[in-house]
Formats: C-alpha cells, sequence, structure tokens
C-alpha cells in the first residue's frame, strides 16, 4: 500500500544524497573538461552526456548489467559481502546519479569556460596552489553557473523515474518513490490518491526550487 510520506521523504532523501555526490563528481568531471586538453575528451564529453539522450529504461538497464548480481562489478560486491544495491534505497540513489550527472557536468563546464583563464594564471604566479586558485579565484566567478547545475541536479534527481523502476523497483515502504507511488496509483486506477500525490511532489518541488532561488539571490 502506498504511504504518501514515506514516498515523499524517501525521495527527498535521494535526491539530496545524489546531488551531493553529482555535485562533486559533477564539478571535478566539468573542471577537466573545461580546463585539460587530452585526447578523447569529445569522447568522455558524450559518454557523460549519453543519460540526457537515452530513454531512462535504457540507462537502467545498463545499471542492472553493473550493479546486478552478475554484473560486471555487483558480482564482485555479492562475493565479497553477500549484499547486492538491487532493489534497495541505494539502488534508487545510483539510478537519481547517473541520471543527473550529466546536467552538473554540462553546466559546470559551461560556467567554467566563461572565466578567463587568466586570473588562475595570475594566482598561479602568486603561489597559490590549485586547490586555493579553484577555491578563492575560479569558484568565486563561476558560483552561479555551478548552482544552476546543482539546482538542475536536484530536480532531475527527484523525478527520477524510469531508471530507478528498473534498478530499484517499485516496492511501498522500501523503494517507492513519489514518481513511482503516482505511477502505481494511476495503473491502479486511485486517480484521486494519484492527484494528490502529483500535487504533493510539484509543491515540494517548487517550494524547495524557491528557496534555493532565493539563497542564490542573496550570495
Amino acid at each position: 500500500m502506498t504511504d504518501p510520506w514515506f514516498s515523499l521523504s524517501l525521495s527527498l532523501a535521494v535526491a539530496l544524497v545524489a546531488t551531493v555526490i553529482v555535485t562533486v563528481v559533477g564539478t571535478a568531471v566539468g573542471y577537466g573538461l573545461a580546463r585539460a586538453s587530452f585526447p578523447g575528451r569529445d569522447l568522455v564529453d558524450a559518454v557523460f552526456t549519453l543519460p540526457l539522450v537515452l530513454p531512462p529504461t535504457v540507462v537502467g538497464f545498463y545499471l542492472l548489467g553493473v550493479f546486478g548480481r552478475r554484473g560486471w562489478l555487483g558480482q564482485y560486491i555479492w562475493a565479497w559481502t553477500g549484499w547486492t544495491p538491487l532493489f534497495t534505497p541505494q539502488a534508487a540513489v545510483i539510478a537519481a546519479v547517473v541520471m543527473a550527472l550529466p546536467l552538473m557536468v554540462k553546466t559546470t563546464r559551461a560556467a567554467l569556460e566563461s572565466v578567463d583563464p587568466t586570473y588562475e594564471k595570475v594566482a598561479y604566479t602568486l603561489g597559490k596552489s590549485p586547490w586555493e586558485t579553484f577555491f578563492k579565484v575560479t569558484l568565486p566567478l563561476a558560483w552561479k553557473g555551478l548552482l544552476a547545475g546543482v539546482i538542475l541536479s536536484f530536480a532531475r534527481a527527484l523525478g527520477e523515474f524510469g531508471a530507478t523502476l528498473m534498478l530499484a523497483g517499485n516496492i511501498p515502504g522500501k523503494t517507492q518513490t513519489m514518481p513511482l507511488a503516482i505511477y502505481q496509483a494511476t495503473q491502479s486506477g486511485e486517480d484521486g490518491l494519484a492527484l494528490g500525490l502529483v500535487v504533493l511532489l510539484t509543491v515540494t518541488s517548487l517550494g524547495v526550487l524557491w528557496f534555493t532561488n532565493r539563497l542564490g539571490s542573496r550570495w
């Protein structure tokens, strides 16, 4: 039986955890693509962009091949721990990370490429390390673009459906996020419940986005 508040809290928890991971990984990848020049850079960019253009169910299928008990990574996790991420809340996080990561990478790369590298070079000549230069020079100049990436990534993670269904399943009280709960209510003909869930998720999403935008406008 669908528990709207459990599904909402799970969706928010999954989105928050996924956004933290995506922010760190996406910023690092975006920085590398924006500042480094290496063979195959366009291919790397294409690989990280792929989840944006593939159907989520296709991405979910690939994730099953990676994290399933017989997957190329999942088989080792199972052999070493006797545990599989399939059909767990952790699987929902994995799906949300993979689907939201391209947005963070793209926005981060665009934001960093808009920063004049001369400022970074000046910082290096003053003896600043790459870490100091990034946090004291690059980040303050590109933070609005990075914040946009974080917001978009959170929204994408909160609304993730297809890959989550494939990897985590739709288990009420365990892995049923709000999009999955809405899908189940619609499929079972519970239109009133589906409408209530839609409104609840919409209001929550608007509230989060409004708060984030207000927070960004004050900085």
